[in-house]
């Protein structure tokens, strides 16, 4: 059955190919973002098709006025990449606490019955268990430390969700995405800054093996989705997910960030050799989520990490 969705944050790399799967699912979309971090060219050739709201979610009566009439509101609008949660750890959580109570706020206002979160892995930091599953205990190791800014929001956040939404919507579900990449994802995140670093070393050492310096010994691990497969997971949970449920949606092949700088020096056609450098306090150490409660909905990953990387490498190395 269509619904009118509201999109937060709908002109973001993880926002507008929701906004597309809606629409090609046959919903109605309405898209609120301020276009700090979105771009309106993400849904250039799709606007006539969606109602655009430039507003920021931190303005309450904004989010309020564009859940008017809906019929279920994804709360996507969030500061995110690593770069951001360093250097602007205030505005990460402005906006992140903010924007879920001004959702919240406008959900109540409006008897919005569904409220979905895009939370994050963020929110457990180093668990105890690896896999990880959606029972993981939430923690902010060190509140000194501004990494956490991001996963504390986002711990506020899922909170928020499923207290509110305990009683008073008729369904509210929480994603959490896991190193999720493709093309057009920004600069401030892992596999962007690696291929732009490592393209730029290639061109200083023109012969030979590239010296490519990185955080560690290349021996941290993560588990990367393509922005297709996360797309596709965050449908089925749309379609099929329980009130008061955690989803984490991700890959669970997990991969050293060695390989990860193999393939993408691979694709540049380019030998390199690793030099070993500090950690940034606060990086976990290995991460791969568990996605059996996602599969037991009818979900798989399809894209590989070798296939997504060549799309997001040549989207990045093209002069844009």
């Amino acid at each position: 059955m269509s619904k009118l969705y509201l999109v937060t944050g709908g002109a973001g790399f993880i926002g507008s190919p929701l906004v597309r799967r809606l629409l090609r699912d046959g919903h109605r979309v309405r898209v609120l973002d301020n276009l700090s971090r979105g771009s309106a060219g993400r849904l250039s050739d799709i606007r006539s098709h969606v109602e655009f709201i430039e507003a920021d979610v931190r303005d309450a009566d904004a989010v309020r006025r564009a859940a008017r009439g809906v019929e279920s509101l994804c709360h996507l609008a969030a500061v995110n990449g690593t770069e951001w949660f360093y250097s602007k750890p205030e505005i990460v959580l402005d906006v992140g606490v903010k924007g879920v109570v001004n959702t919240i706020d406008a959900c109540l206002e409006h008897d919005v019955p569904e409220y979905v979160l895009a939370s994050s892995s963020e929110v457990y930091q180093t668990p105890p268990t690896i896999p990880t599953d959606e029972g993981a205990p939430l923690s902010v190791p060190d509140p000194l430390n501004p990494r956490f800014s991001y996963g504390g929001s986002k711990i506020i956040s899922e909170l928020m969700a499923l207290n509110y939404g305990r009683r008073r919507l008729e369904r509210v579900l929480v994603v959490r995405p896991h190193n999720v990449y493709g093309p057009d994802m920004g600069r401030e995140h892992v596999i962007p800054q690696l291929v732009l670093r490592a393209a730029a070393l290639a061109a200083e050492h023109p012969r030979g093996a590239v010296p490519f310096p990185i955080q560690g010994g290349g021996t941290q691990t993560r588990s990367f989705m393509y922005i297709d497969d996360f797309t596709d997971g965050l449908a089925i949970v749309l379609e099929k997910g329980a009130h008061l449920n955690i989803y984490h949606i991700g890959n669970d092949d997990e991969v050293p960030v060695r390989r990860l700088v193999e393939l993408i020096f691979e694709r540049i056609g380019r030998d390199f050799d690793i030099i070993p450098g500090a950690l940034t306090p606060g990086s976990p150490n290995r991460r791969r989520p568990g996605i059996d409660k996602l599969r037991a909905l009818g979900y798989r990953p399809r894209v590989s990490l070798r296939g997504g990387l060549a799309c997001t490498i040549d989207w990045y190395l093209t002069d844009r």
